[in-house]
């Protein structure tokens, strides 16, 4: 029997509850062989502070942060595929299909709450747009929990105060941690190896990012079982990923949950005190502006985003740069054809009308 721990469904990222639960069925006549590791990895290029000015677009493209689509390749990567000219960035719509909630939560193993987004962005990770799709898994990581594999019985070690002998794989002499996004995908793992005694914990993403870059590893991979759903996430990409985080994971943590009459005031409340980005490209008179996006009754949008890889998986060459609250509700008011903002525009998002975000104008 695998011991595994997993957050209760009402928790934020906080010490996650207990639940056990058998990955082991079946193991013992699946194959024992498991898949190569494929990796190539190059250093993003998050590096701007953030910004004092109001947003005017030209001041704000002087502080973006570039993020590097085509430089990050996985397991079961495959040549970016080719892509239309970058869209003229205001006013447009998204260019990608927005999921406007998160899907239902599963549970592919009784008693392990999959982290559903995660799952879905690695299931993308083989149709053809390896670079985004990467870093969408990336972004998609930024909400809820994953799970690390421990070689033996986890509760005993913890109770012995022991270390944890997390599974990690070695390719052409680096090393990389792993985790997974579900219990389907640990399953894949101990049918891929063999090896029933193994167990594993449950862990707050934030949490499992910091022990990759505590440790010797030059990455994180998740669900290496599970091809083509897998991927690499190197080293660099991490560091950046926690250089630009909300803490808390406030935003991401609220769009990804259930929706409820308190969520739309939940959010707006966040954005008075958390990171926020905005999209910086330029219109077709070759000046910098702010992407907004459009309904089809023609309202206006201004697009926010809770971090800069929300802006990068966009794939339309935008850089991101901060704002705060103040310089957002000095640009709604600035501009009175605005109806609001979208939040997160490639999912799970969130349309907020001026009247919503009564706490952004009040924090000017």
């Amino acid at each position: 029997m695998a011991l595994f721990s997993r957050r209760p469904k009402d928790a934020s990222d906080s010490q996650p509850e207990e639940a056990a639960a058998d990955l082991g069925q079946d193991a013992a006549q699946a194959d024992a062989a498991t898949a190569p590791v494929d990796h190539t990895a190059d250093a993003a290029g998050l590096n701007a502070d953030a910004d004092a000015t109001p947003p005017d677009p030209g001041a704000a493209a002087a502080a973006s942060v570039s993020i590097s689509v085509s430089s990050y390749g996985g397991l079961g990567a495959a040549p970016p595929a080719s892509r239309a000219a970058t869209p003229k960035l205001q006013p447009r719509k998204s260019g990608r299909a927005a999921t406007k909630v998160a899907p239902q939560e599963t549970e592919t193993v009784a008693g392990l709450r999959d982290n559903v987004l995660v799952r879905e962005a690695l299931a993308r990770v083989a149709d053809g747009t390896a670079p985004q799709a990467l870093l969408d898994v990336a972004r998609q990581m930024l909400q809820g929990h994953l799970f690390l594999r421990v070689k033996g019985d986890a509760r005993a070690l913890l109770a012995e105060g022991r270390e944890l002998p997390l599974a990690v794989i070695k390719a052409d002499g680096r090393q990389f941690a792993l985790a997974y996004s579900s219990g389907a995908a640990l399953q894949a793992s101990v049918r891929a190896d063999g090896d029933l005694d193994t167990s594993a914990m449950g862990q707050p993403v934030l949490a499992v990012i910091r022990h990759v870059l505590a440790g010797p590893y030059d990455g994180l991979i998740i669900d290496q079982a599970s091809a083509p759903a897998r991927a690499v996430l190197p080293r660099p990409l991490l560091e950046k990923v926690i250089e630009k985080v909300d803490e808390q994971l406030t935003v991401k943590t609220l769009l990804a949950g259930e929706r409820t009459d308190a969520t739309t005031a939940a959010i707006a409340e966040a954005l008075t005190r958390v990171p926020l980005w905005v999209a910086v490209g330029k219109v077709e008179d070759g000046r910098p502006g702010l992407a907004e996006g459009r309904t089809e009754d023609g309202s206006r949008y201004l697009e926010v985003y809770s971090h800069p890889l929300e802006v990068a998986v966009m794939g339309r060459g935008d850089q991101a740069a901060p704002v705060t609250a103040a310089q957002l509700a000095g640009a709604l008011g600035s501009d009175d054809g605005l109806t609001g903002v979208l939040l997160d525009p490639a999912g799970p998002w969130m349309r907020l009308t001026r009247d919503d975000l009564a706490p952004v104008f009040a924090a000017r």
